[in-house]
């Protein structure tokens, strides 16, 4: 039987504390989200379907422009061959990103994720992060296996009257077009709706519409192709064409937000 303390006595006025905060259980949010990405990232990066997708499009990358760096009739410098070959070489990270949120789905470990860690924000900010590492890592060794491959074979200048920052910028185009099919694999929990959608998107619509209207230049993968052919538009320059795209990142991400923390895993 428990014994109650007297009214008005030493015990009864002895505040009791109501909660405390458990620095394991409830890190804050910054360390959770940091935790979070390093999780993410190494499921990512070990997931075999993930890993053949970057060095299947690393090696693809340095073969094409091996193949297509005719010392004759093609560029007279490597990097011009690079650009060419990026309408390819996005069918990778676009797959990358597809694969980072899709993967989940289809084994259910989804659920194990949510339960390890059950702030969905944080955790959305954590895969969406680590699929952009990822895909930028992947760009950048892309973009760099092809302008070996084609330099070798070319045996012209590597760079030309090429700016490098017109590499750097393919990278980071190929690294947000692979963030932008990660959101909306989140949103379809699958892997072939989203995949289709975008390279539908980036390999026969936008081509299509850019012959018939100046409009065409809102589509995020038009806009995003200023980053490397900057005067392919005579309207945006890379800035505001990369503006154009982070915008198509911000609506997109935001619808993913809505169904990631609203639905049921």
């Amino acid at each position: 039987m428990s014994r109650r303390a007297a009214p008005g006595s030493d015990a009864e006025r002895v505040p009791v504390p109501t909660r405390f905060p458990d620095p394991v259980l409830e890190p804050e949010p910054g360390i959770e989200v940091a935790r979070t990405f390093a999780a993410e990232l190494v499921k990512l990066i070990t997931l075999p379907a993930a890993r053949a997708t970057v060095l299947g499009t690393i090696a693809v990358s340095a073969g094409m422009a091996a193949l297509t760096a005719d010392p004759e009739h093609g560029p007279v410098d490597a990097a011009s061959t690079v650009f060419g070959l990026i309408v390819f070489l996005q069918i990778g990270t676009v797959l990358l990103g597809v694969l980072a949120a899709a993967s989940e789905y289809a084994g259910g470990q989804i659920r194990t994720t949510l339960t390890a860690a059950p702030r969905r924000g944080a955790v959305l900010v954590a895969k969406s992060a680590a699929c952009l590492v990822v895909s930028a890592l992947t760009g950048a060794a892309a973009v760099g296996a092809a302008l070996a491959g084609a330099w070798l074979v070319a045996e012209g200048s590597l760079l030309g009257g090429v700016s490098p920052w017109r590499l750097a910028g393919a990278a980071v185009y190929l690294a947000l077009l692979g963030l932008l099919a990660h959101l909306l694999a989140v949103m379809a929990r699958s892997l072939l709706p989203p995949l289709v959608l975008v390279l539908a998107l980036v390999l026969v619509v936008s081509p299509l519409l850019g012959g018939l209207t100046e409009h065409a230049r809102w589509l995020p993968d038009r806009a995003g192709q200023l980053l490397y052919l900057p005067g392919a538009d005579t309207v945006f320059t890379p800035w505001t064409g990369s503006l154009v795209l982070c915008g198509w990142l911000l609506a997109v991400g935001t619808a993913a937000t809505l169904f990631f923390t609203r639905r049921d895993a």
